[in-house]
């Protein structure tokens, strides 16, 4: 039950204030235009879903606590104390406000601008979705004195909302449980869930967020509460890497067009961090707020250094790229009516957001300087040598570039390229070693599959400025073939394949190729992540053979339940078996290599996905960075979850 705190209230938010713009159709026939997939990030959307309404209550002002737990079945329970859905009878639909929120789309006190001013969950597709693709749903509120109930099966309300006595506080509780007939996967990843909270309780400075997990086979709690807000959020995205200034640059502030609240630092590192938000929606793709951002620092950094004397001639200035070097920085707008695009819905097209954002960077930005000008010599001093770097890797920066790459002819002498032109239609693998490299070229289909070998295990981006980066013998090959270049000079449009398939060996050293090959796309190349062109190929473990009768196994389970075939389940060992297992991908034949990993009618391959920039920046900086502390927490933390350790 909601604690019985005292809150602001707002007596006019009452059931009146929720307009109905389109009823509830075809959801369960098409879940996928609701939710995006009906498989793991459909399933873990629901949630979502339901934790944005309690977000909206928190960004109003009305609740200070937020639950969520996993229960032993994967129904999932999310509590709140703000307000409570209305539960009086709406005066032209003539139910209560709870069963309209819950059965028609588009339904709730978000669409009127008095009960909320900004609101995530207007991005999103509302609990009536839930509802609707839930096998079973209940629904509790605290309000004005009383508990009240409803329960519905797959969208349709099972009894009317009743009241079940009195309660103190206020809140509401919605507990549902996925429908098996629509979701493909049916199973909540802890990890995927704890780390949108997290996210959400540092964009929500002081709110409470909880999660539970009671699935008996590793029960977990993990509770969220930052007081420091942007600020704190910063300090855990920088992680282990070194501050160059120990004050946390934060401000917040209000103007017509949106409420903007800033935090930034610089570290020793030699990537941007730079993670922004709309009402708390991650906008990954940018927009409007990150052009005034990034307008914004490269202006009055150079204003300072040159009011400074900082710069050694009087018409050098420093671009982007060197301004932003080892930036870590969260901005959060909150924008009354956003306006979303892109492929995602995640970018922004507010057009006064913009000058918005600018403007108040600039100010803020200008007073910190001045007021701290030992961490501003501090961060021009590391923005000068990033723009000495750049330009030593001017030169293999146009290397990079695909018009060059192309017109010029210099693609990479040992790629074998497809004949195809089309880059949908178009797979380029990036193979380990020439030995894979040679199967693979025989083996493959040479009109839309492209091989690029590469030798050995390449530089570690993380530690590395673009200079290095760009004199990597391995990366600029990888740069050339895929033709799209890197960071700020990158453009999807330009991207030669839209499948990039990494394929290392299946052992130790396999995997860490494999690390180093996602460090240098997620911190040179993110658009190709998050645009869903990176993936990995599957290999086989195993290959189990009898005679001319031979099969594959891709793991530990599928290889005992080949040899229970051949043994008739008696778990004898049968004469004449034969179990290979491959080290390596050149120890498979061409043909082979083919039949069980390249070929697009009888492979497996694992598309890379993003659910969290933020969190994923965190991890690359731990693992792949000069701290080895943090590296020794994770390994010691995680490693109980390892099934299958190759040494």
């Amino acid at each position: 039950m909601a604690d019985s705190r005292s809150k602001n209230r707002d007596n006019d938010y009452t059931s009146g204030k929720i307009q109905v713009l389109k009823g509830l159709e075809a959801v369960r026939k098409r879940p996928g235009m609701y939710i995006g997939s009906t498989s793991a990030r459909g399933l873990h959307h629901l949630v979502y879903e339901v934790v944005d309404n309690s977000i909206d209550e928190a960004m109003a002002g009305y609740c200070t606590r937020v639950s969520v737990v996993i229960h032993p079945d994967n129904s999932v329970t999310v509590e709140d104390d703000g307000r409570g859905i209305p539960v009086d009878i709406h005066p032209t639909e003539k139910v209560s406000g709870v069963e309209l929120a819950m059965t028609t789309l588009h339904a709730g006190g978000k669409f009127d601008k008095d009960s909320y001013k900004v609101s995530g969950g207007l991005h999103g597709v509302g609990v009536s979705v839930v509802n609707a693709l839930s096998e079973k749903l209940d629904v509790e509120v605290w309000r004005d004195g009383s508990r009240w109930h409803q329960s519905f099966v797959r969208g349709d309300k099972e009894k009317d909302l009743e009241k079940l006595g009195p309660a103190e506080g206020s809140g509401t509780r919605v507990k549902f449980r996925p429908d098996r007939e629509i979701f493909t996967e049916l199973v909540y990843n802890f990890e995927t869930l704890s780390s949108r909270l997290r996210e959400l309780a540092f964009l929500n400075r002081g709110l409470a967020i909880s999660i539970r997990d009671d699935r008996p086979e590793d029960p977990r709690d993990e509770s969220y509460q930052y007081e420091g807000g942007l600020a704190e959020y910063v300090e855990y995205l920088r992680g282990s890497r070194a501050a160059v200034h120990e004050k946390v640059l934060y401000f917040e502030t209000v103007k017509p067009e949106a409420e903007i609240e800033l935090a930034l630092q610089y570290d020793s590192g030699f990537s941007e961090n730079t993670h922004t938000f709309v009402n708390n929606i991650n906008t990954h793709e940018g927009g409007t707020h990150v052009t005034g951002l990034k307008a914004a620092l490269t202006r009055t950094i150079n204003d300072y250094a040159k009011k400074g004397n900082l710069l050694k001639k009087a018409d050098e200035s420093l671009s982007g790229d060197d301004v932003r070097e080892g930036l870590t920085c969260v901005l959060s707008v909150r924008v009354m009516e956003p306006q979303f695009e892109g492929q995602t819905k995640t970018k922004l097209g507010n057009s006064e957001v913009r000058g918005a954002v600018e403007a108040a960077v600039n100010e803020h930005l200008a007073i910190w300087l001045d007021e701290n000008p030992k961490a501003a010599k501090a961060i021009i001093e590391k923005s000068l040598q990033a723009a000495r770097a750049r330009e030593a890797a001017r030169n293999a920066r146009d290397l990079a570039r695909k018009k060059n790459a192309l017109e010029g002819g210099v693609l990479p002498g040992k790629l074998a390229d497809c004949s195809l032109n089309d880059p949908s239609m178009t797979e380029i693998f990036i193979v380990e070693g020439d030995s894979a490299g040679g199967s693979a070229k025989q083996g493959r289909d040479r009109s839309f599959q492209a091989i690029l070998p590469i030798k050995g295990k390449i530089l570690n981006v993380e530690r590395a400025r673009i200079d290095r980066v760009l004199s990597n013998d391995e990366i600029r090959a990888m740069i050339t073939a895929i033709g799209a270049g890197i960071r700020d000079d990158f453009d999807l449009e330009r991207a030669r394949y839209h499948k990039i398939i990494i394929m290392t060996d299946a052992d130790v050293d396999g995997a860490h190729i494999r690390t180093l090959l996602l460090t240098f796309f997620f911190r040179q190349m993110r658009e190709l992540i998050e645009s869903g062109y990176i993936y990995i190929a599957q290999p086989p473990l195993y290959r189990v053979a009898k005679g001319k009768e031979a099969h594959y196994a891709y793991s530990e389970d599928q290889r005992r339940e080949i040899v229970g075939r051949f043994t008739n389940g008696k778990g004898e060992d049968p004469k004449g078996l034969n179990i290979q297992r491959y080290k390596g991908l050149g120890e498979m034949n061409p043909d082979q290599l083919w039949k069980t990993t390249m070929d697009p009618s009888s492979r497996t391959i694992l598309q890379v996905t993003m659910e969290s920039a933020a969190e994923a920046d965190s991890i690359f900086s731990r693992l792949m960075g000069d701290d080895v502390e943090p590296r020794r927490q994770f390994i010691e933390k995680n490693a109980r979850y390892v099934r299958n350790l190759d040494v």
